[in-house]
């Protein structure tokens, strides 16, 4: 009977070490939610997110639905494919990254920071799990304040988009077919003569500029004015006709809105810059064990390192330049978006000839590189950090 009394007390510790699951290097739901609440509650940082993510588009759709309501015709519609494009590509991708890199840097050095590291190894948890706790609950924060702004801006850029696209300093109708364009153009020879890029024989002389308030041409010479003969009516459709032609491409990238396709791949990209910023800034934070050192340096990267390796062709450096974590998502951008940091316009293979050169293949490659590289840098640092 003791041998027997004795033999559950004998297994019960082994059993009790079989259910201690601390030295796991799996993050548990309880670590990830710990570590979500401890950067939530930092209301500084809190703030900031949104109001780089939320505040700033919000507040200048805001200020430019305000203006059209009170001077419709001196400030534009506050929606549509410009104000879309330029929120998106100038606004959110740069941004998103910042305050993205500012959370994980923080996420990853804020234990050291504070004198809170000792306290969590003396718990007996894996160090390897204590960082990747991290990438779930930083991402469960950035990506929807993301999303977030992200919405509002596809939101006013739809439902506030002009009934007209303004091209080259002309009113006119959105998504003509070539043959609509052309008839178009036929039929307002003046406004196409006199603002159309062009690029061919000398055009038939017209006085531009005479129109209301120096606007629109009016295809009439002032009263008295000496000079050449004025072109025919004919000379003038033809000329026009011919303009169009050489316009139309440029022409129809041009929206009144943002499509659906093209809404959701924006939206696809500004969040993966994101989450690249959060784990590199997680990583670099952790290898630091500072916080502000590591926000400068990924500031650096994305505002100046990034800008300037992407577009400067430096003969035998150009592997290097293809190694850049920003030239990569720069060539996974929609192609109907300007070129992020300016320059650059829409369209398929707008970019292909300022970008150095580089295949999807290899930008995907690259970013997983960055990825799974500073993940393992900064968990490393962790594991081995004297405590």
């Amino acid at each position: 009977m003791t041998a027997l009394a004795s033999a559950p007390a004998q297994r019960s510790p082994e059993r009790a070490a079989a259910r201690d699951r601390r030295g796991s290097p799996v993050p548990t739901f309880g670590m990830i939610a710990t570590r979500f609440m401890e950067l939530r509650k930092r209301r500084g940082l809190m703030t900031a997110l949104v109001v780089v993510t939320i505040g700033i588009p919000t507040v200048f759709l805001a200020v430019r639905l305000l203006l059209h309501a009170i001077a419709p015709r001196s400030y534009g519609p506050a929606g549509g494919y410009d104000i879309y494009s330029g929120l998106s590509a100038g606004v959110l991708y740069v941004f998103g990254f910042i305050v993205a890199a500012t959370l994980g840097c923080t996420a990853g050095s804020v234990d050291l920071s504070e004198g809170m590291f000792r306290h969590l190894v003396v718990t007996g948890r894996s160090r390897l799990a204590l960082y990747l706790a991290r990438i779930p609950a930083g991402l469960a924060i950035i990506v929807p304040l993301v999303a977030v702004g992200f919405a509002i801006v596809c939101g006013v850029c739809v439902l506030a988009a002009p009934s007209r696209v303004n091209y080259d300093g002309v009113s006119l109708p959105a998504g003509l077919s070539r043959t609509a364009f052309v008839n178009w153009a036929a039929d307002h020879p003046g406004e196409v003569v006199c603002n159309f890029n062009y690029n061919g024989p000398g055009l038939p002389n017209v006085p531009c500029g005479n129109g209301p308030n120096g606007g629109a041409a009016v295809i009439q010479a002032p009263a008295g004015a000496q000079g050449p003969a004025l072109p025919s009516a004919e000379q003038l459709k033809a000329a026009a006709v011919e303009i169009a032609g050489q316009n139309y491409q440029s022409y129809s990238s041009l929206f009144l809105s943002p499509s659906v396709s093209l809404m959701v791949e924006t939206g696809l990209w500004i969040e993966l810059e994101a989450v690249i910023g959060f784990t590199v800034g997680l990583g670099l934070g952790s290898l630091l064990g500072q916080r502000t050192v590591a926000v400068v340096l990924m500031i650096v990267l994305e505002i100046v390192l990034t800008p300037i390796f992407s577009r400067a062709h430096i003969p035998h450096f150009e592997n290097v330049q293809r190694a850049v974590l920003g030239l990569a998502t720069a060539h996974l951008e929609p192609g109907a978006l300007p070129l992020a940091f300016g320059g650059g316009g829409g369209g398929p293979g707008g970019h292909a000839g300022i970008l150095v050169p580089e295949s999807t293949t290899v930008a995907v490659c690259v970013i997983v590189a960055w990825l799974v590289g500073w993940t393992v840098l900064g968990a490393w640092r962790m594991i081995t950090r004297d405590a």
